[in-house]
């Protein structure tokens, strides 16, 4: 009897293990999977995979349920291809995803399309597919299934599938599915990758969740002639060079050629010369060798070798990643060595079109605000995909800023005459940019919220035509005193003092405005007018101050600007923040730039950089000379750099090519700045935006920093890094404080990295969707500095020298902070390349270490 019951404990215990095994298999908490086209409400579990599908009603506001003729649903079609979403309104239709895991993560995201004759056409349509406001693909449906997917690291919690109608017919959707990916997988800094092919060899049947918990679809191809399938029972591990984590189902299949004379060859074709494939291929040897039995191979592309010989471990996977581009088409060959007594063995493969997504989008605070509104008040307005990218799509009623550095602001929005009621939504205290708020002409009721008044940049309010009640808050009144237009109407439904007495006209229904109002107001509005006349023809004309260049009279009158730049006659150059005229002051040549006074963003970035002006000094830092803040005119004078930005003279068709030695003078300048910005100031001060562009060159092409307006100091308890709204420049951004939003000091030493390759190499952060990093890393690899220095140089530099400042840049581009050096150590070595010595030695960090990078040393 006490053995039937530990039998039996024993067989409960298996039985609670089994379950908790698949409860830990069966985690969904990283998918998002919608089933387009399904009523609203629906859901399901999926036979074939086990996965739990919804209707995508919560996720779109616009399109038509619809099926695909019964001829075309064959047993094996995925039930979730059965119905989809079309779209024969709008140009763009947008899915809204809000993954729990948010920003920072990498994930798959997959939509599927199968066309079925729904609309009893037989014309299928051609449509693009957009990641926010970035193209991600163009969709030619044809009578089968087609997948798109793409594997993508978000900087916003939010992400917009959208799709857009460019006259080929009705675009339409079948499902929808994001996956939680390892930020460990396929990483590639800033880009995304556009799945090309997957293919499981030696496989029957399509590998999903849950044999792969990350739910890729690998293809299975098999039976191929002169190729002979293999498998194995056996479980494959992860070997240490695998951080795809390929599942052990993929891996237990495989097909090897006939014998050791022949080669396995995967070949495939680009449609464009330009574009650029990663490789990922994963062996294992999933066979039981004699002892006398060896399998040895190398790897080809395009009959240029990339590795080897190598030989795959005992059912464990490894996998070798390539880059390859600048071909039309491609051969991938596994070529049996001539010690191999076995054939060559290949188990999976996949391939990749890496893309630059710049990403550029609503800030989340400002969208979650907006789709909290539309929630609130149930408004059915075309509000969908991300409110204010791209331009011309814009939701109903918003303005947004300009800007181009940080993700774009709120900063007006119209509801007046939208049927809203209920109170002001308390989630309009975080659009903390908005400057005009019409919320008249609606149903609103209570009382108006005194945060309202705390929104700085807040300069006009309507709320006339609602039904509050109460006394406008005191904190508001006094804000309208201080030159917030505020117009709002005593009802009659209002408490007595709602307007405070002496504030508002009482007369019933009457609009009023609330600004600066009272006749003591007026009375000192006068005194001040009379006293700035005075001052003002005290003031010497501006081209005769002689106290004007200094800083003990840095500010200018909008008048003085328009006489220095004579009416802003001569423009030099425009930009995200405003426009650059040239000036005379006296006989001294200035800069003036002047803020767009669309630019709400802009005003911010102003404000910072006059103040870092003021207090920092340094050769290699441009001047202030001064600055007007009038009103609405804003603009910042700098000394004038003769020569421009430093972008002028490496690229834009410049005939003037700088020699050697003075583009390493340049990159030294540079670097003394911003040694001076981080280890002389007090507390340090990061630029956030170092690039060509933002290096000015005076008349003898001495290099100093400019625009500062995204710069940012470190508090005394920020100490290591500071978290921050990511900013800077796509190509210059470093990726470890895109990914953490962790901004050091390390992070200008990324981007001068960059700007000292584009020095060396004559070619910008990005072109052609290749980075400088890359394209540098790959010409590492064949070990001629010749083909990295710029070609119109025409040989004029000194070997060793160049090797040194090559290796340098490499370091301070390297994805890790701590691998790069401080930009005090870059100046030394700068020096030292300026004077023909031979390098410090560096930290061990600084030693150059590129991942996945095979072929020889440096020298």
């Amino acid at each position: 009897m006490t053995l039937f019951r530990t039998f039996y404990s024993v067989l409960i215990l298996q039985a609670v293990l089994t379950l908790v095994m698949v409860h830990a298999q069966d985690d969904q908490s990283g998918f998002i999977s919608i089933d387009c086209g399904i009523a609203e409400g629906s859901t399901y579990t999926d036979d074939k995979t086990g996965i739990n599908y919804v209707s995508d009603a919560g996720f779109i506001d616009s399109g038509k349920n619809q099926e695909i003729l019964s001829a075309y649903k064959f047993n094996t079609l995925d039930f979730q291809l059965k119905t989809l979403r079309s779209f024969p309104e709008n140009t763009r239709n947008c899915y809204t995803l809000k993954p729990k895991q948010g920003k920072g993560n990498r994930y798959l995201i997959r939509a599927r399309f199968m066309y079925g004759n729904y609309d009893f056409k037989s014309l299928t349509p051609e449509f693009d597919l957009y990641l926010g406001n970035d193209k991600w693909s163009r969709v030619s449906v044809g009578s089968s299934t087609i997948d798109n997917e793409i594997i993508h690291l978000t900087s916003s919690n939010y992400i917009y599938v959208c799709l857009v109608n460019i006259g080929l017919g009705n675009p339409f959707i079948s499902a929808l599915e994001l996956r939680l990916l390892d930020n460990t997988m396929y990483a590639d800094g800033l880009r995304s990758l556009n799945l090309f092919l997957r293919k499981n060899y030696g496989a029957s049947e399509i590998v999903r969740y849950a044999d792969d918990k990350y739910d890729r679809k690998w293809n299975p191809v098999a039976n191929i002639s002169g190729l002979t399938d293999v498998q194995t029972s056996s479980p494959v591990s992860l070997g240490s060079s695998t951080k795809e984590k390929v599942p052990s189902k993929v891996m237990s299949t495989a097909i090897k050629t006939t014998n050791t004379s022949f080669d396995f060859v995967s070949s495939w074709k680009s449609t464009n010369e330009t574009d650029e494939f990663f490789i990922y291929v994963h062996f294992a040897e999933i066979e039981t060798l004699k002892i006398n039995e060896t399998r040895q191979f190398n790897i080809y592309i395009n009959d240029v070798y990339r590795d080897g010989p190598l030989s795959p471990l005992d059912h464990t996977t490894s996998t070798y990643f390539f880059r390859a581009n600048n071909a039309t088409s491609y051969e991938l060959a596994v070529s049996s060595t001539r010690n191999s007594t076995l054939p060559a063995i290949i188990n999976a493969m996949e391939i990749y079109n890496p893309i630059r997504l710049q990403q550029q989008q609503t800030e989340d605070q400002d969208a979650t605000t907006m789709w909290s509104i539309k929630s609130t008040y149930g408004l059915k307005r075309n509000w969908q995909g991300d409110p204010c990218v791209p331009r011309d799509s814009v939701w109903d009623g918003i303005n947004c800023s300009n800007n181009v550095a940080d993700n774009l602001r709120i900063i007006s929005m119209n509801l007046s005459f939208s049927g809203l009621s209920g109170e002001i939504a308390p989630a309009l205290a975080n659009l903390t940019m908005i400057q005009s708020l019409d919320l008249s002409n609606n149903n609103l009721t209570g009382s108006v919220p005194k945060f309202l008044a705390s929104l700085d940049s807040l300069k006009i309010l309507k709320l006339e035509g609602n039904n509050f009640t109460g006394p406008l808050p005191a904190e508001l009144l006094e804000k309208a005193k201080k030159g917030l237009l505020l117009s709002i109407e005593d009802s009659g439904d209002q408490d007595g003092d709602a307007c405070h007495t002496g504030s508002c006209n009482n007369d019933t229904r009457k609009k009023v405005v609330i600004a600066v109002t009272t006749s003591t107001i007026f009375v000192l509005l006068a005194i001040f007018t009379v006293l700035w006349i005075i001052k003002r023809r005290k003031t010497q004309d501006p081209s005769k101050r002689e106290d004007f260049i200094g800083p003990t009279n840095p500010r200018f009158t909008y008048s003085e600007v328009k006489k220095i730049t004579d009416n802003f006659s001569n423009v030099i150059g425009k930009g995200g923040f405003g426009t650059v005229f040239s000036g005379l002051i006296g006989d001294t040549r200035a800069a003036v730039k002047m803020l767009s006074e669309s630019s709400a963003q802009g005003y911010k970035e102003f404000q910072a950089e006059v103040s870092l002006l003021m207090s920092v000094h340094h050769k290699n830092i441009t001047s202030l000379v001064g600055y007007c803040d009038e009103g609405s005119h804003k603009g910042i004078i700098y000394e004038y750099m003769a020569n421009g930005n430093l972008r002028t003279h490496l690229f834009d068709g410049s005939r003037n090519v700088l020699s050697w030695k003075k583009r390493l003078q340049i990159g030294y300048d540079a670097a003394q700045g911003l040694e001076y910005m981080h280890h002389g100031c007090t507390p340090p001060i990061v630029h956030r935006d170092v690039k060509c562009s933002n290096i000015l060159l005076n008349e003898n092409l001495q290099a100093k920093l400019a625009d500062f307006g995204l710069s940012k100091a470190f508090t005394n308890g920020d100490a290591t890094h500071v978290s921050t709204i990511i900013a800077g420049t796509p190509g210059y951004l470093d990726p470890e404080y895109y990914i953490k939003n962790r901004l050091t000091e390390k992070s200008d030493v990324y981007s001068f990295g960059i700007v000292l390759l584009e020095l060396i190499t004559g070619r910008p952060a990005i072109s052609t969707d290749i980075s400088v990093i890359h394209w540098v890393k790959s010409m590492v690899e064949k070990g001629s500095v010749e083909n990295i220095i710029d070609p119109r140089l025409q040989g004029g530099f000194e070997f060793n020298t160049a090797w040194k400042v090559v290796e340098l840049a490499v370091t301070c581009a390297d994805r890790s902070s701590v691998k790069r050096p401080t930009m005090k150590d870059v100046v030394m070595e700068l020096k030292n390349c300026l004077d023909g010595a031979k390098p410090n030695n560096l930290n061990q960090n600084m030693s150059l270490s590129f991942e996945s990078m095979e072929g020889p040393n440096l020298r």
